[in-house]
C-alpha cells in the first residue's frame, strides 16, 4: 500500500513548510487549504515508488466551483525528498508524465491529445489512479475502467503525482476494492510470478491494507464529512454487537458489522425528555409544542443498513416558532448517549440536515445543500435518508433524491429526528404500507409542481364567526379598532413597517376578503402589500413587514407577487403602490387552489397556484397606508375552468386541433439553476449575480405546424455577456441530459445565438434577422414551426424570416435563459398562428379594394354566416331571423392596423337575456363553409369559435378561444339600445380594442395576430345590426393635411395670438407635394411600415439610420413625427442630409459615424462629417418628447433650416450641396417615428416631461379641491428650458390697458385655475396688467378659497358658494372666511417680473417627498393673477434678495402694491421643485 508522501511545498523564495498549502492527516488524505483564495501548490506525492501492475488510487472528496481546471495525476522519476515541489503538476520535469484534463503530459509539453475521460469532467466521489506496468507503461484508471496506455518508456522507479489543482481540494488514497484485480499485460507471464513477493512483502509490513484503512482516522481527513472518530469500539452500537472489546477481531467486523436483528425500524424507546412515543413506537411527538421548542430529539432502534431507507411523515407543525424538523445519521449509541437539547449540540458522530443545509458536529459544512428547506415542508410531506454501500449519505424529499450529502458516513449509523421548533409529530414510513405509498406518490407530484407549495390539512371544522375581522395580535404599530373592522397604525407619520394584521379565521374558498383603505400619508415610500398566509396568527410572530416571513405566505407588493419572501410575478396587475384613499384591494382563494388579487373591485388574473386550504388573509399597512378597514364580502363571478381537451369542438382541417395554444407551459425537467413558477408559465435562473448558465427550459410538449410559442424577456441583469438563447429541439425533455448551455448539444437542436443560427451546435449562418443579444426587458421572442418544416422567428410579434428548414416534425420550444437574461414568461400570443405564414388573398384584396355600393359605407359583412342570419342592402346589414342563437357575422377583409370596423344596433329582441358578442379572429371566413350548406358550419354561438384563434368580449368579460382572460372590461355590452354604436380596432400595437358610442373601452387584449377578421354574434337580444363604418382609403391618413390645433397655447391669454406665431412662419414656405417614405435601404435594426412611412427600432439603441427616400426640394419642408421615446436609454434622434446617394450606403451603428457628405443636428449641436461646427444651435434634440415634429428645410440660398413644431429655428447650416437627402438615426430613446405634412399641431410637451409630472405630482400632495383648476388639456403648462424653447417663447410679453411689460414664469409649471364666468374673465385678462405674487403652501388653500388675494368675498368658482357670505353655515370667523368688513386688508405684494416675486424671502421653500422617485426636494408656489390697472402704485424693491433683481426691469417698477379690494383676479397657481 503507498501512502502519500508527507511533502514540502516551497514558494518561489523557497519558504519552508509553514507556507503548505496542503495538509495530510495521517498520510492517507490530503486537502489544499484556503480553496476558496488559491488553486494551486497542491501537488502531493506518493510515500513510496509503484510497484508494477499495482495501480494507485486516489478519490476525489471535494471540488469547489471557484476556478477552472481539477485534478491532474500521473508519475514522476524524481525523489520526493529532495524534490523542489512546483505550483503544478505541469511543472514537473525531469522524467514525469501527468494526465491533466483529456491530455498526457511529459515534463510539461503535450504528447498525447484526447486521451481517456477528461479528468475535468469528474465529481465528487470519482476515483482515478495510475498504474506503471512491467513493460515500462503507464495506464489511467477511472472508477475502476481501464483508460489504455498513456505513455510508455517509464523508468523502473516512479512516484505517484496527484495535483489537487483548481476545482479539487480534497482527495483519499483508496485500496483495491473488492473484486478489483489490477489487469494483467499482454506479457502476462514475467509478472505471475512476481505476485507472491508482494504479497509478502506486504506481509513483512506488520499491518495489512485494510486494518490500515480500519485504524485510520478520519477527523481531520474531510472537512466536510464526519470530524469525530470512530474506531472498533463503535461497533458496540449494535444491539446483537459482541461486548466493547471484541469489535475488531477482524478486519471484515470493521467495515461491516454483523447485524443479526431483522426488525423494522423503530423509533428507541430511550429519547428526549418531552418526547411521546406511540403507535408501537413508530410515531413521535413532542410535548408541550406551544410552549416548549427543544428536547424533541428520537433515534432508531437499531443502527442503518447499507441502502436501506429510513423515512418519517410529518404529521402535525404548529406556527409559533422559527426554524423546524431536522433529521441525519449519528454514530452515538442510544443506549449509552445523554440527549442534547437539540442534536445540533452534539459535538461528534453527527451529520444533520437542517433548513437546506448540512451539519457536521453541529457545524455547518453545506450551506445549500438543496432545494428543499426543511423549515417550509408542510403536513404530510415526507423525508428520508439512505446510506449507500459506497458510504454516501443521501437525502430524500418527499421520494426525490437530493444528491449526496456527504461521501463518506461511518459503517454503522443510527437514524435520528429532532423534532424541534414547528415540528411536533412525525411517524416513519414503511414502503410496504400501501396507504402511505399512495400519499407518498402524491407528495411526489405536488413537489414537483411548479409551485412547490405544498399543502397542509384542512383543520377540523369549527363554528368560526360568520364576518371577517382583523385578529387582536398584529404588529408592534398596529392597532385594531371598531370592533376589529379596522386596522391602523396610530404614528404612521413616525414608523412605516410594524403594521402587519391578520384575520381572525381562515379564509374559506371562494371568500373575498377585502379591505378599503382609509387613510395614507405622503412621507414614505411603497404602500399597502395584501396576501394570505398559512400561519395562525394566535400564534405567529408577527414580522415587522409580511414579506420578510419565509414560509407560507403569498403577498400581492406593488405590482409583483412574492411567495415566501422570494418574487414569483415581476409584472402583475395593477400597482399598489399608486392606490389612494378609498380604494379597496381584496384577495380570495378558490376551490383549484388559485389564488386571485382584486383592486377596486377588478380581478388581477390568477396570481399564484396550488394554495393550500385553510389560509389567512394578511394586511401589511406598510409605508403610506396608515389605516384600511374590512368591508363587506364581494360577489365575485367564478371563473370557468377550461375545458377538457376532449370537450373542444375544433375542425378536422385546423392543423392545430386537438388543443388550443393555450396548454403551453415549460416542462417540469430543466437546467439545474432554472426555477419554474407560475403554473408552469414564468422561468427564472436563481442566483443570477453568481451563475450564468445551467439555465434551460424546453416546453411541455412538441409544438404543432403553425403554432407559435412566444415568451417575453421579464428581468434582466447586466453582469454577463451574452443573453438569451431560443430555439427547438427534436430531444424529449425526459431523455435530454440537460448540459450547460444548449448550444452544446450536438444533434437534433437548432438555435438562435445573437445573431447567428446554430444547429447541432455548429454555426450554419450569420446575420439573422434580429440580435437576441440586443434585446431588453419587455422583448417578445416567438419560435414557429411551419407545416413546410421551416422555422421562423417573431421578435414583438414580427417575423423575422425563415431561419432554418427541414426541421423533422416533432420539436419542442426551448430556451436558455443564459448571461444577461435572468427571467422569461409565456405570453398570451402563444397558440395558433396559421395565418401569418399562410398564402392568402391579403393581396389581392389590398390591390383591389372593395368599394360598396350604398355610399360613404366600405365595409361590409361577409356571405358565411350563421345559419339563422340574413344579409340585406348589399351585406351592410345584418339580421337574425329566428332564435337567439346562431348569429355569427363576419368582416369581408381582414382589417388593417387602427381601422374601425363599427355597427348600429337597429333591432332588439327584449324577451331574450345575454348580449351583443364581437371579437377578433384568425379564422378565414370562408374556410368553414356557410352554416346553411354542407360541411361542419358555424358553431351556434361565438364562445364556441375555436378552430382558430379567437379574441371576444361579451357583456363586460374578455375571452380568449372561450377561456376568461378579463373581467370587468369597459362598459357592460347588456346595456347597448337601438341605436347604439359598437365597433372593434385592431391596434398597431397588436391589441385590440372595443368602441361603444365612439368612447374607446382602452385594450381589451394584446399579443392580437396579424391577420384577423371582424366578428359579431347577433346574440340575444340584438336582433339586427348594420355597418357604419368605412375602411381607410389606400391614401393613409398620414397623408391628410392634419387641422391646425390650438387647444395648448404658451399662455392661455394668448391663444389667437399664439396661433397667428405658429403658422406664421408657414406662409413663406411649401409642403412637399409628393407622398413622403423612407427608402428601403436602412439601418439592420429598423422596421418599415405603414407604407414605408413609419420607422421603428425593433433592438437595441443603435443601428437605426433612416433616409426619406425623395431628395430636398428648395423652400418645401420635410417633417417627421417622434412618436415613441424609451427612456431607459440616454440621448436621442439624429436629424441631418447626406449629398451622396443613400440607395447602395452601406449604414454605421450610428449617424455620427458617418465621415462624408454628412450634416448632422444632435443635442444642441451642428456636426459635419462627425466634426462639431456648431454649438447652442435650437433647442436640445435629446429633449424632444413624444409628439415633437422635427422638420428640414433648404432656403433658396441652400441654407438648412431646423423647424421644431412648425417654428424655424434658423439656418443650422449654410450652403448645403445639393442633391441632398434628409436622415434621421433613431438613436437611443428614439425608437419610433413617421414621416407628416401639413403645417404641425401645437405639441403637447407635457407628455412625456418629466419635470412637469414632478410638479403635477407635488401639487397633487397639496390635496386641493379639482374643481378650482381648468379641466384638460388646459390644465397645465410647463416652462421648463425643455419645453419653453420647443414652444419658441419668448422671454417678456405685454398686457393689458395701458400694455406693461411681465415676464413669462420660466422655471416654473403653470397650473390654471378656473374663472368665474359672472366676473367676465375673458375680457379681464385681456384689458389688465399680468403680475406675479410670492406664496407658500399653508396659505395657498386659503387664497384659493376667498377667490383674490385680499380678502374679497367673490368665489373664483361659479358652482360653489361664497364662503365669506351669511347663512351658508360659516357662523364663526376661521381660516377660510373672510376677515370682517370693517377691517382694513393688508396690502399685496405684486411684481411683474417672477425672479423677483419668487425669492426665498416672498415664496418660502418647503421640502418634499416625491412619491414616485423617493427623493427629497424642495418646492415654492406663487399666484399668477391679474391686476386692475390703476390699483397699484410700484416701487423699488422692498424684499431683502441674495441675488440681484430681474434686469429687464427698472426698479423703480419692480414691486407693485395694492390695498384695494377686488384689485386682483386670480389666473394659475405656480410650482417650482428643485
Amino acid at each position: 500500500m503507498c501512502r502519500i508522501q508527507g511533502c514540502r511545498l516551497q514558494t518561489p523564495q523557497g519558504a519552508d513548510c509553514a507556507q503548505n498549502q496542503v495538509s495530510l492527516p495521517l498520510g492517507k488524505a490530503a486537502r489544499r487549504q484556503q480553496p476558496g483564495q488559491e488553486f494551486n501548490h497542491g501537488l502531493v506525492l506518493s510515500r513510496e515508488p509503484l510497484r508494477d501492475g499495482r495501480v494507485f488510487t486516489v478519490r476525489i472528496d471535494r471540488k469547489v466551483n471557484s476556478w477552472s481546471g481539477s485534478i491532474e495525476i500521473g508519475v514522476t522519476a524524481l525523489d520526493p525528498s529532495v524534490l523542489d515541489f512546483p505550483s503544478s503538476a505541469t511543472g514537473l520535469k525531469g522524467g514525469s508524465w501527468v494526465v491533466s484534463g483529456c491530455s498526457v503530459l511529459k515534463d510539461g509539453r503535450s504528447v498525447l491529445e484526447e486521451y481517456g475521460q477528461d479528468l475535468d469532467q469528474l465529481g465528487e466521489g470519482d476515483r482515478v489512479g495510475v498504474e506503471k506496468t512491467a513493460a515500462g507503461e503507464l495506464r489511467l484508471w477511472v472508477n475502476g475502467r481501464d483508460c489504455g496506455v498513456a505513455a510508455t518508456g517509464l523508468p523502473a522507479r516512479v512516484w505517484a503525482v496527484v495535483d489537487l489543482y483548481g476545482k479539487c481540494t480534497q482527495i483519499t488514497v483508496l485500496p483495491p476494492e473488492p473484486g478489483f484485480s489490477p489487469p494483467t499485460p499482454i506479457s502476462t507471464t514475467p509478472l505471475e510470478p512476481s505476485a507472491p513477493p508482494e504479497d509478502s512483502v506486504l506481509a513483512e509490513q506488520g499491518t495489512s491494507e485494510d486494518e490500515d484503512f480500519a485504524s485510520m482516522e478520519l477527523s481531520e481527513v474531510v472537512s466536510n464529512a464526519i470530524l469525530s472518530a470512530y474506531n472498533g469500539g463503535l461497533l458496540n452500537v449494535n444491539l446483537s454487537s459482541p461486548p466493547a472489546g471484541d469489535g475488531l477481531g477482524s478486519s471484515s467486523t470493521a467495515t461491516s458489522p454483523i447485524l443479526t436483528s431483522n426488525d423494522a425500524l423503530l423509533f428507541h424507546e430511550k429519547c428526549g425528555t418531552l418526547i411521546k412515543l406511540s403507535n408501537n413506537n413508530k410515531t413521535a411527538e413532542r410535548r408541550r409544542p406551544l410552549d416548549e421548542f427543544n428536547n424533541g430529539v428520537v433515534m432508531t432502534n437499531r443502527p442503518l443498513r447499507d441502502n436501506e431507507m429510513f423515512e418519517i411523515r410529518i404529521d402535525k407543525l404548529v406556527d409559533k416558532w422559527s426554524g423546524s424538523i431536522e433529521i441525519g445519521v449519528t454514530t452515538h449509541n442510544p443506549n449509552n448517549l445523554e440527549y442534547p437539547a437539540t442534536m445540533t449540540n452534539l459535538q461528534s458522530g453527527t451529520i444533520m440536515m437542517s433548513g437546506c443545509g448540512i451539519l457536521t458536529n453541529g457545524k455547518g459544512t453545506r450551506r445549500e445543500y438543496c432545494e428543499f428547506s426543511l423549515d417550509e415542508l408542510q403536513e404530510g410531506d415526507h423525508i428520508g435518508l439512505t446510506r449507500k454501500s459506497n458510504s454516501a449519505l443521501h437525502f430524500f424529499i418527499n421520494g426525490i433524491d437530493q444528491g449526496v450529502a456527504t461521501p463518506l458516513t461511518p459503517p454503522v449509523v443510527y437514524g435520528v429526528v429532532d423534532l424541534y421548533g414547528m415540528a411536533v409529530k412525525v411517524t416513519i414510513v414503511h414502503n410496504n404500507n400501501h396507504t402511505d405509498r399512495l400519499r407518498r406518490n402524491n407528495a411526489i407530484l405536488r413537489a414537483l409542481s411548479p409551485e412547490g407549495a405544498l399543502r397542509r390539512t384542512v383543520p377540523a371544522a369549527q363554528a368560526e364567526p360568520e364576518r371577517l375581522l382583523f385578529h387582536p395580535n398584529c404588529g408592534q404599530k398596529a392597532a385594531i379598532t371598531h370592533e376589529g373592522r379596522t386596522a391602523l397604525r396610530p404614528h404612521a407619520t413616525d414608523d412605516f413597517n410594524h403594521g402587519v394584521v391578520l384575520s381572525s379565521r381562515a379564509l374559506r374558498d371562494g371568500e373575498v376578503f377585502q379591505v378599503r383603505i382609509d387613510k395614507m400619508v405622503d412621507k414614505w415610500a411603497g404602500s399597502i402589500e395584501i396576501g394570505v398566509t398559512t400561519h395562525n396568527p394566535a400564534y405567529l410572530q408577527l414580522p415587522s413587514t409580511m414579506t420578510n416571513l419565509r414560509s407560507g405566505t403569498w403577498m400581492m407588493t406593488g405590482n409583483g407577487v412574492m411567495h415566501n419572501g422570494t418574487t414569483i410575478l415581476d409584472e402583475y396587475g395593477h400597482n399598489l403602490d399608486r392606490l389612494k384613499a378609498g380604494d379597496t384591494v381584496g384577495v380570495v382563494r378558490r376551490e383549484d387552489g388559485t389564488l386571485h388579487f382584486f383592486v377596486n373591485g377588478m380581478t388581477q388574473g390568477p396570481a399564484a397556484w396550488n394554495v393550500p386550504p385553510g389560509v389567512y388573509a394578511v394586511v401589511d399597512l406598510y409605508g403610506q397606508a396608515a389605516q384600511a378597514t374590512i368591508v363587506d364580502d364581494m360577489e365575485v363571478p367564478p371563473i370557468p375552468e377550461p375545458l377538457p381537451e376532449g370537450n373542444n369542438q375544433v375542425s378536422p382541417s385546423s392543423p392545430s386541433s386537438g388543443a388550443g395554444g393555450s396548454d403551453l407551459r415549460f416542462h417540469q425537467l430543466h437546467g439545474s439553476n432554472a426555477v419554474i413558477t407560475n403554473g408552469g408559465r414564468t422561468a427564472l435562473r436563481h442566483n443570477c449575480r453568481s451563475e450564468f448558465n445551467d439555465a434551460i427550459v424546453i416546453s411541455n410538449r412538441a409544438l404543432r405546424d403553425g403554432e407559435l410559442f412566444e415568451i417575453v424577456i421579464q428581468k434582466m441583469v447586466d453582469r454577463w455577456s451574452g443573453s438569451i438563447e431560443a430555439g427547438v429541439t427534436a430531444i424529449r425533455p425526459e431523455d435530454l441530459e440537460f448540459p450547460n448551455t444548449m448550444t452544446d448539444i450536438d444533434y437534433d437542436t437548432w438555435m438562435l445565438s445573437g445573431t447567428a443560427i446554430m444547429q447541432d451546435g455548429n454555426t450554419m449562418r450569420n446575420n439573422y434577422g434580429c440580435d437576441l443579444d440586443a434585446l431588453g426587458t419587455g422583448a417578445r421572442i416567438g419560435m414557429m414551426r411551419t407545416a413546410k418544416g421551416d422555422l421562423h422567428y417573431f421578435i414583438n410579434g414580427q417575423d423575422q424570416g425563415a431561419a432554418c428548414s427541414g426541421l423533422p416534425p416533432e420539436v419542442y420550444a426551448v430556451v436558455d435563459l443564459y448571461g444577461q437574461c435572468v427571467q422569461v414568461s409565456i405570453t398570451n400570443a402563444t397558440g395558433p398562428m396559421d395565418n401569418s405564414l399562410a398564402t392568402s388573398n391579403t393581396a389581392t384584396e389590398k390591390s383591389f379594394p372593395l368599394h360598396s355600393p350604398v355610399a360613404g359605407v366600405a365595409h361590409r359583412f361577409h356571405s358565411t354566416c350563421g345559419k339563422n342570419v340574413t344579409l340585406e342592402e348589399d351585406g351592410t346589414r345584418a339580421v337574425r331571423a329566428v332564435g337567439y342563437a346562431h348569429g355569427l357575422v363576419f368582416s369581408t377583409k381582414e382589417l388593417k392596423a387602427e381601422e374601425v370596423f363599427e355597427v348600429k344596433v337597429e333591432e332588439l329582441d327584449e324577451k331574450w337575456a345575454g348580449s351583443l358578442r364581437l371579437g377578433l379572429t384568425t379564422l378565414v371566413p370562408g374556410e368553414m363553409g356557410p352554416g346553411a350548406g354542407s360541411g361542419p358550419g358555424l358553431p351556434p354561438s361565438l364562445p364556441e369559435l375555436r378552430t382558430k384563434t379567437t379574441w371576444m368580449v361579451s357583456s363586460c368579460e374578455v375571452r380568449r378561444d372561450g377561456q376568461l382572460q378579463k373581467m370587468n372590461y369597459g362598459q357592460n355590452l347588456e346595456r347597448l339600445g337601438v341605436g347604439s354604436h359598437v365597433g372593434i380596432r385592431r391596434g398597431a400595437d397588436d391589441t385590440m380594442h372595443i368602441l361603444v358610442d365612439g368612447e374607446d373601452m382602452g385594450p381589451a387584449a394584446t399579443g392580437i395576430a396579424k391577420n384577423v377578421w371582424a366578428v359579431l354574434d347577433l346574440y340575444g337580444p340584438v336582433r339586427s345590426v348594420s355597418i357604419v363604418s368605412s375602411t381607410r382609403l389606400e391614401e393613409p391618413e398620414v397623408t391628410q393635411p392634419p387641422s391646425p390645433s390650438s387647444d395648448i397655447g404658451s399662455e392661455g391669454e394668448d391663444d389667437d395670438e399664439s396661433e397667428e406665431r405658429g403658422l406664421g412662419g408657414q406662409s413663406q414656405m411649401g409642403i412637399m407635394p409628393t407622398v413622403l417614405e423612407f427608402l428601403e435601404n436602412h439601418g439592420k435594426n429598423i422596421l418599415l411600415s405603414n407604407g414605408n412611412r413609419t420607422a421603428t427600432r425593433v433592438a437595441s439603441y443603435n443601428q437605426g439610420i433612416v433616409v426619406i427616400s425623395q431628395p430636398l426640394v428648395p423652400q418645401l419642408l420635410v417633417q417627421v413625427r417622434i412618436d415613441f421615446l424609451n427612456r431607459q436609454w440616454t440621448s436621442s434622434l439624429v436629424l441631418g442630409v447626406i449629398t451622396c446617394p443613400p440607395e447602395r450606403l452601406n449604414f454605421p451603428a450610428s449617424a455620427c459615424a458617418l465621415k462624408r457628405a454628412a450634416w448632422l443636428l444632435r443635442g444642441r449641436g451642428v456636426f459635419h462629417n462627425g466634426l462639431k461646427i456648431c454649438e447652442k444651435f435650437g433647442p436640445n434634440l435629446d429633449t424632444c418628447p413624444e409628439g415633437t415634429i422635427l422638420g428640414l428645410r433648404l432656403d433658396s440660398s441652400g441654407g438648412l433650416h431646423l423647424h421644431v413644431n412648425g417654428v424655424d429655428q434658423g439656418v443650422a447650416v449654410p450652403d448645403v450641396p445639393q442633391p441632398c437627402h434628409a436622415l434621421v438615426d433613431l438613436y437611443g430613446q428614439c425608437i419610433k417615428e413617421s414621416v407628416c405634412w401639413g403645417p404641425p399641431p401645437a405639441a403637447n410637451s407635457l407628455k412625456s416631461c418629466e419635470y412637469h409630472a414632478l410638479c403635477s405630482r407635488f401639487q397633487e400632495l397639496l390635496l386641493l379641491p379639482e374643481d378650482y383648476f381648468v379641466p384638460p388639456p388646459k390644465r397645465s403648462l410647463c416652462y421648463c428650458e425643455s419645453c419653453w424653447k420647443l414652444r419658441g417663447d419668448e422671454a417678456h410679453r405685454r398686457r393689458g390697458e395701458p400694455p406693461r411689460e411681465y415676464s413669462l414664469p420660466f422655471g416654473w409649471c403653470r397650473f390654471n385655475l378656473r374663472m368665474n364666468p359672472h366676473l367676465e374673465a375673458g375680457t379681464l385678462t385681456k384689458k389688465w396688467h399680468m403680475a406675479y405674487h410670492g406664496s407658500n403652501v399653508a396659505a395657498v388653500r386659503r387664497v384659493l378659497d376667498r377667490g383674490e388675494l385680499g380678502a374679497g368675498t367673490a368665489s373664483i368658482l361659479s358652482c360653489r358658494p361664497l364662503k365669506g357670505e351669511p347663512g351658508v353655515g360659516f357662523q364663526e370667523p376661521g381660516e377660510n372666511c373672510a376677515p370682517p368688513r370693517e377691517e382694513q386688508p393688508p396690502p399685496v405684494l405684486l411684481s411683474p417680473s417672477l425672479q423677483y416675486a419668487g425669492a426665498e424671502t416672498l415664496a418660502s421653500k418647503v421640502q418634499f417627498r416625491d412619491p414616485k422617485s423617493q427623493r427629497t426636494h424642495q418646492a415654492q408656489v406663487a399666484f399668477q393673477v391679474c391686476v386692475r390697472p390703476g390699483s397699484y402704485t410700484h416701487g423699488p424693491p422692498s424684499a431683502a434678495l441674495r441675488e440681484p433683481p430681474d434686469p429687464h426691469f427698472s426698479p423703480a417698477e419692480l414691486e407693485w402694491v395694492t390695498k384695494e379690494k377686488g384689485a386682483t383676479l386670480l389666473y394659475a397657481l405656480l410650482v417650482r421643485v428643485e
